[in-house]
């Protein structure tokens, strides 16, 4: 039998979960690492944790499974997007990583959109200038630290840094290096021209692969610490929300998906690179060879449940008393409207300085009402970005629901309501989306499938169950969508007031 590794490298922890090659989950292995913000909105992380809980976690789950080392025979990535991580000319890193939600480089993607210009990026990487991807970021070590960036030998995405530590090759892949703002989303490659006016070379970035390709393999000292084999294929792998693409099946047009985690994700598939007119959502590659994707981020999605259950259900850890009263509240949660910007927003406004916001806020409002709220609040913000995808063209035929917010029955249902379609679930531990698209990744790879959407179709299975849209509340949920929708532009000159205050 043989065996993969998907590896998912997220905000809060890496998850490592080994599968067969039917896509079958064997063991998996969680470890957390520290989230460092020395200064407000700032957000980062040092690349020795998530090196070390790697190793930690592959160790476990070899361990767990009782698998031979030898019969694992390839490894894939997921990872989170849009960080930095800068390392000298011994690919050692020069500081902690600037990670996809730091709120600092408002002033620096000014900068970088004078020095490049928003003709040259919207031509190559399908999008204007935008603060929260990784050449703002890079532009902020420039403008900050210049003394430090002179010694930047390597500049690396979050799970590129992983991949070099594992096998030493600087490599990066298509679905990841999108988010840069440096690769030439159409044809696949390092953008020569953003290169030159951003003074970088393909040297410092990495060599671009697809997804599926083989990048390198483990290393002796780390195949040792991992209780694996040197033979063990590290392929490209897939920014988080591809990989849980591929690991939802959102390899063929008229799917989507919907993925609650930390922040959350509206994804669809895409035959061609086409160009979001109104810049509200993301062009980025597929991790499937000539395909791309549409893609925008809510930054607080389940971050937002969560600080509302830290603060007020603090001992429900499985979420069972906020959904209870999430029910018990009537629809619309009684005229009452939740803003998820606790950490400024991305899709569609692109605004590091916006905020949180209930807005409507009564006596007669309970708990439940405002539980209720910020559920729906946060629905609201993904169906901003899912019109943004519909305004391309696409119009999916349902929903694919993924991530720890996929385990409520009446999220799922809110969902489909407010979307106006129907939302279905793989037949799998959705939480493992990523990771099994990763090792699905890997599986291709090393030869066990002929393709990915071969490998897709023959593992990824949908439950029988599917949540219809009720017409009466998705008419209803339309009008207070219209309200939220109105509210972000007549609010967000206050949100920058009340920061600088």
């Amino acid at each position: 039998m043989e065996y993969y590794l998907g590896l998912d490298l997220g905000t809060g922890s890496i998850k490592t979960v080994l599968f067969d090659a039917d896509g079958k989950e064997i063991a998996q292995s969680v470890l957390e690492y520290p989230l460092y913000q020395p200064h407000n909105g700032w957000s980062e992380q040092d690349p020795e944790d998530w090196y070390q809980a790697a190793v930690s976690t592959i160790r476990d789950v070899m361990e767990k499974s009782g698998v031979p080392k030898e019969e694992v025979k390839g490894l894939g990535m997921s990872g989170q997007m849009m960080g930095a991580v800068m390392l000298d000319k011994n690919g050692q890193p020069l500081r902690r990583a600037i990670l996809w939600n730091d709120g600092r480089t408002t002033e620096s993607c000014e900068h970088v959109r004078q020095i490049v210009g928003d003709d040259l990026f919207m031509k190559y990487s399908c999008t204007p200038a935008r603060p929260g991807l990784t050449a703002a970021k890079i532009q902020w070590v420039k403008d900050n630290q210049p003394k430090l960036y002179s010694q930047v030998a390597h500049i690396l995405l979050p799970k590129d840094y992983l991949r070099y530590r594992l096998t030493g090759e600087y490599a990066t892949e298509v679905s990841d290096a999108s988010a840069t703002q440096i690769l030439d989303v159409p044809n696949r490659c390092w953008s020569d021209e953003i290169m030159a006016a951003m003074d970088l070379n393909e040297s410092m970035l990495g060599k671009v692969y697809e997804s599926q390709e083989i990048t390198g393999y483990v290393l002796p000292e780390v195949a040792v610490a991992a209780g694996i084999t040197t033979k063990v294929a590290v392929v490209g792998g897939a920014s988080d929300n591809a990989a849980a693409g591929v690991g939802t099946g959102i390899v063929a047009p008229g799917r989507a998906m919907t993925t609650i985690g930390t922040s959350g994700t509206v994804f669809a598939f895409s035959e061609k690179p086409v160009i979001d007119q109104n810049k509200s959502v993301y062009t980025f590659c597929m991790p499937v060879p000539g395909a791309w994707h549409f893609m925008g981020s809510v930054n607080s999605a389940g971050a937002s449940l969560k600080w509302w259950r830290n603060n007020f259900y603090p001992d429900d850890e499985e979420y069972e008393e906020i959904n209870k009263d999430a029910i018990a509240s009537n629809i619309g949660a009684n005229r009452l409207i939740y803003l998820p910007y606790l950490n400024g927003e991305q899709s569609p406004h692109f605004d590091l300085t916006c905020r949180g916001s209930f807005v409507g806020l009564a006596a007669i409002h309970t708990k439940a009402d405002m539980t209720r709220a910020v559920m729906e609040g946060v629905t609201y913000a993904l169906r901003d970005i899912l019109t943004g995808i519909r305004n391309t063209g696409i119009e999916p035929e349902n929903v694919r629901m993924c991530g720890g917010g996929s385990k409520s029955p009446f999220w799922r249902q809110l969902m489909a309501d407010i979307y106006g379609l129907p939302v279905c679930l793989p037949d799998m531990n959705s939480e493992n989306s990523a990771a099994l698209g990763a090792a699905i990744l890997a599986a291709v790879g090393c030869g066990a499938y002929p393709s990915v959407v071969n490998a897709c179709d023959s593992i990824i299975k949908m439950r029988e169950e599917v949540y219809t849209p009720d017409p009466e509340l998705t008419e209803f949920y339309d009008k207070v969508y219209a309200e939220f929708d109105a509210l972000y532009p007549k609010l967000k000159d206050n949100f920058r007031s009340i920061l600088a205050l």
